[in-house]
């Protein structure tokens, strides 16, 4: 099959912020129609997707830290607005009929399932669009965290984080002309140039677990399925 993809099962980590669109805050729905077209193409290659969203389009717990307040109580708050991104998530899915299940990192029972990974397995053996919201559950750690977190506990085979740009970069892009791109970088080297596409946490993690991160742009429509097929640009973080 031509079209055969890299990897079987797959976690895709986007940012808050991706739900933007042209919008400076909430979720603009032309944003999520273009992403469910992708993940709906990703599971018609026979590929299970796991997706975990931030928060960063409604809340950052950062936010409240920066100004003096309650570090744990901003970050309880940006939990809360990852539930609200997979919701939206959801609905697009479930319009453009690729079935879906939601599950929370703490205890939501009127909206979602807490997760566990028995139920989130059995979702994924069904062929569900596994929506992991929450984060880890907890303070201080990001969704960056809990992306490599679920990523270990489903067996995923690969990371895909979606940044404004097109991989990873010796420095930001934007701001440094002459920022240098890498093809190819190692967790140690990733975490050794102090690169800070993920926080060191979650790459200490899917280093340990020997998942590959494939960083790549979100603002690139088909990035995600063109790099499932091979033929995309985007950097690997491996070790194999």
């Amino acid at each position: 099959m031509a079209d055969a993809p890299l990897y079987r099962k797959v976690l895709l980590k986007i940012s808050g912020e991706a739900l933007l669109g042209d919008q400076p805050f909430g979720i603009d729905d032309k944003m999520v129609g273009r992403l469910t077209g992708e993940i709906r193409e990703a599971v018609r290659l026979g590929v299970k997707v796991a997706v975990v969203m931030g928060g960063g389009n409604i809340f950052r717990g950062m936010q409240i830290a920066k100004q003096g307040g309650n570090r744990v109580a901003g970050d309880q708050m940006g939990m809360l607005a990852t539930v609200m991104n997979a919701i939206a998530l959801h609905e697009g899915l479930e319009r453009a009929q690729v079935p879906a299940r939601i599950f929370s990192a703490f205890p939501m029972p009127t909206i979602c399932e807490m997760f566990s990974q028995q139920r989130a397995e059995k979702a994924f053996t069904k062929g569900r669009v596994l929506l992991l919201a929450g984060g880890t559950g907890n303070p201080f750690f990001t969704t960056d965290s809990g992306a490599a977190l679920r990523a270990a506990e489903m067996g995923c085979e690969a990371i895909f984080k979606a940044t404004q740009v097109d991989g990873v970069y010796s420095a930001d892009p934007k701001k440094d002309q002459n920022a240098v791109r890498y093809e190819r970088l190692t967790h140690d080297e990733m975490l050794a140039k102090g690169l800070e596409v993920m926080d060191a946490a979650a790459v200490a993690l899917a280093r340990d677990n020997r998942i590959p991160v494939i960083v790549f742009s979100i603002h690139q429509p088909g990035a995600f399925v063109d790099i499932l097929k091979g033929i995309g640009r985007g950097t690997v973080v491996s070790d194999r």
